[in-house]
């Protein structure tokens, strides 16, 4: 196992209950109401995404680059106060780090809340950080992935990836990683090279290098 990546938002730090307050805040400022179900649709999205279908469910005229500011000072704001790890997060990275595993933070969040994050959880956790303002597609396009990749200059089919989306499982798995998935707010099936997981608690560095073995294995019987 060359390196193991951890997506943030829902996966790494409980954001996702902080983005719903946010979305909801200023929907209502759009004039229109947003819901739990609005929310489940943008997981793992980016915040483009976000903006556009705010922009389409409420109707409003603001433009998007002015609605794109409300969101990152918002989001920004709010991380101001401090995050909260997400069960068993912090212990695998640091379990990781032990064992002198190369880990990556790869999100399709903007890098100032990406930032806002690693104020908490601490950037000498990570040897690379890859966040929307890092590339030209987010996930699900395998692009964030692939440029940890590069970054660490590691193999990706020996990197495993932890993801709580189905368009981050889907980016990781077009990268050519192992997933383990944590379903957050949408489930995810496990399939080939796939482990499904209810948390991150009492996942251990050896059932991670379990997992990129048995891709592997999957990969060359292919």
């Amino acid at each position: 196992m060359d390196a193991v990546f951890f997506d943030m938002d829902g996966l790494l730090v409980d954001t996702e209950k902080v983005w719903l307050e946010l979305e909801t805040e200023v929907m209502a400022r759009l004039g229109g109401e947003w819901t739990p179900e609005h929310q489940t649709r943008l997981v793992g999205g980016s915040m483009e995404r976000t903006v556009e279908y705010m922009l389409a469910v409420s109707g409003s005229d603001v433009s998007p680059r002015v609605l794109r500011s409300w969101m990152l000072d918002g989001m920004v704001s709010r991380l101001s106060g401090g995050v909260e790890a997400m069960p068993g997060a912090l212990e695998l990275l640091d379990a990781l780090r032990a064992e002198r595993v190369p880990t990556a933070l790869v999100t399709s969040s903007l890098k100032e809340i990406a930032k806002g994050v690693l104020t908490f959880v601490g950037r000498d956790r990570f040897d690379a950080i890859v966040t929307a303002d890092d590339v030209t597609r987010t996930k699900p396009d395998p692009e964030p992935y692939l440029t940890a990749v590069s970054i660490l200059g590691v193999d990706a089919t020996r990197c495993v990836v932890l993801e709580d989306s189905p368009n981050g499982v889907a980016a990781g798995t077009a990268a050519g990683c192992a997933v383990l998935a944590v379903p957050s707010l949408i489930p995810i099936e496990e399939a080939p090279g796939r482990l499904v997981a209810d948390s991150l608690s009492g996942v251990t560095v050896p059932m991670l290098r379990d997992l990129s073995a048995r891709h592997l294995r999957l990969l060359n019987a292919g």
